[in-house]
């Protein structure tokens, strides 16, 4: 595209920069319920005027927003009879555009954005700010009416930086550009073997070992190159509090996840006794699978687990608690004399009925602080993984209703399953919604075309599927670069699959709408 421009003369530039700014005047990501044009165009400038009602905050914010992206800066007043912004709170709407859902109306002489919430008066600022097109004197956006609601009510991005830690100011960059797509989960993977990143005061070794590590591997999961950098960083939990403000006021969730009983070396390189072996061991330096696991047999690792989700929680105010639970190596407890003794006291055959049994009784202490605890499909003892007896994974224990079961592997059938049994689900299929594979993997439009609801899926079990998430895995991005390179622009798909209905998805129209967005990101960078 840039080459294509270097080519036109001045005129036809001129006519394609038009052309594009009007497309972005009639399509939005996500793309809405419904969409009207009406005639006209509403003439934004420093004259207009904002008319906040009780939404204060949500004035407040839009004066910042059109203040940074076009450096306006707009008054705030009780009452105008032309060229001003109204924002009211409807709780009229409620039954039928939800919590989320706002009426936008564009018209010459004023703009009007209505909602049941707060948060719908927020997307409907979001939608506004993508209307808006840049003139020579003022800024001009085309007369519309839009009725918009989201079709799942569980739209995520998951980072993680167990691996690659990222840094306050780059999660709050990525929780902007969340709040512009409308996204409101933002699923934090602080905990991982080769690094833990919240601070527990309980457990200082947490970060002061397990936070760092003296190398990385370079070059692919089976390479045996090494960079020899050590690599180091962690959360305060006043910078983890600064955060959690910063994404409520973009109407965010953040979800903690904190990986039990796998994914646990660097934790047990901070306190040996938490694994079975009660050795020492460094945080590892190669990706991928590794061997150390918790010990949850013993009822003082089990006790230091509660400790950590007691700060978390106390941190977070999210509802959901993620526990992980994906890729547990049973090798360590089958060869441990002191867990199969515990195996046999409970009545517990397989490794499998072991891990529910545990997760079983996290998910217990969670619902008793009125917590909801999620996990990755594992947890409902599956064979997945090629490193894994068959024999290992046949349970007869039951996960804890209430259970939320974040699906990413296996056959799709497996959905099915967990929603006959009872259990709400997130659809986060690796093949369609892991942001480390490569655009070859998972092109634009593949990410465009991924519905959260599998093909096929009995209609009665429909509402069980919350949304889904998309994940950028760490292992492969050192710094924020490469991490923007793999985010964007399938961030606004992924978004889009969790919003639109799909009688509304069109991937022409997103791909019209997406000029914003690319518009701005290359600015970022």
């Amino acid at each position: 595209m840039q080459k294509l421009h270097s080519l036109l003369s001045g005129g036809l530039l001129l006519l394609l920069t038009v052309t594009t700014l009007r497309l972005q005047a009639i399509h939005l990501i996500p793309q809405p319920s419904a969409v009207k044009t009406l005639p006209g165009r509403f003439n934004l400038s420093g004259a207009t005027v904002i008319i906040a009602g009780n939404n204060t905050t949500a004035a407040t914010l839009l004066q910042q927003t059109l203040r940074a992206d076009h450096q306006l800066s707009l008054s705030v007043k009780t009452a105008a009879r032309h060229n001003y912004i109204r924002l009211t709170t409807d709780a009229g709407l409620l039954k039928t555009i939800g919590t989320e859902g706002y009426l936008l109306q564009v018209q010459p002489d004023h703009i009007r954005i209505t909602a049941a919430s707060n948060t719908g008066i927020f997307y409907g600022i979001q939608s506004l700010r993508q209307l808006i097109m840049p003139q020579e004197q003022a800024y001009a956006i085309d007369a519309v009416e839009i009725t918009d609601k989201p079709r799942f009510s569980w739209r995520a991005f998951m980072l993680d930086e167990g691996r690659y830690f990222k840094g306050p100011a780059a999660v709050k960059r990525l929780l902007d550009e969340m709040a512009l797509l409308k996204m409101n989960v933002f699923h934090w993977h602080l905990t991982d073997d080769q690094g833990w990143r919240i601070e527990i005061k309980k457990y200082p070794l947490l970060t002061q070992v397990g936070s760092k590590r003296d190398s990385t591997q370079t070059g692919g999961w089976n390479s045996p190159t090494y960079d020899g950098k050590p690599h180091a960083g962690y959360y305060t939990q006043e910078e983890i509090r600064d955060i959690i403000r910063y994404a409520a006021d973009r109407h965010i969730t953040i979800v903690p996840e904190i990986e039990m009983p796998g994914h646990a070396s660097a934790a047990i390189a901070a306190y040996p006794w938490l694994g079975t072996r009660h050795q020492p061991i460094t945080v590892p330096v190669k990706f991928g699978v590794q061997y150390d696991v918790f010990n949850v047999a013993d009822p003082k690792v089990i006790g230091f687990l509660q400790d950590v989700l007691q700060e978390v929680m106390a941190l977070f105010p999210s509802k959901v608690i993620h526990i992980g639970g994906d890729e547990v190596k049973y090798d360590q407890w089958k060869a441990d004399a002191g867990v199969n003794a515990y195996m046999q006291a409970h009545q517990l055959r397989t490794p499998a009925d072991l891990q529910i049994a545990f997760t079983n009784r996290i998910s217990n202490y969670l619902a008793g602080k009125q917590r909801r605890m999620a996990g990755w499909n594992e947890i409902m003892g599956h064979k997945l993984h090629e490193y894994t007896d068959t024999a290992d994974v046949s349970a007869k224990e039951k996960l804890a209703a209430g259970t939320i079961v974040q699906f990413w592997k296996g056959e799709l059938q497996l959905i099915t399953e967990a929603v006959a049994k009872g259990y709400e689900v997130i659809n986060s299929y690796h093949a369609m919604t892991y942001l480390d594979y490569s655009y070859e993997e998972i092109s634009l439009e593949k990410a465009f075309r991924f519905d959260p609801v599998p093909t096929g899926l009995d209609p009665k079990y429909q509402a069980k599927i919350l949304g889904s998430g998309c994940q950028m895995w760490g292992e492969w991005i050192p710094d924020e670069k490469a991490m923007q390179h793999q985010v964007y622009p399938r961030l606004a798909a992924y978004a889009n699959s969790d919003w639109a209905e799909p009688a509304n998805k069109d991937f022409e129209n997103f791909k019209s709408a997406l000029t914003y967005f690319l518009q701005r990101w290359k600015t970022a960078q």
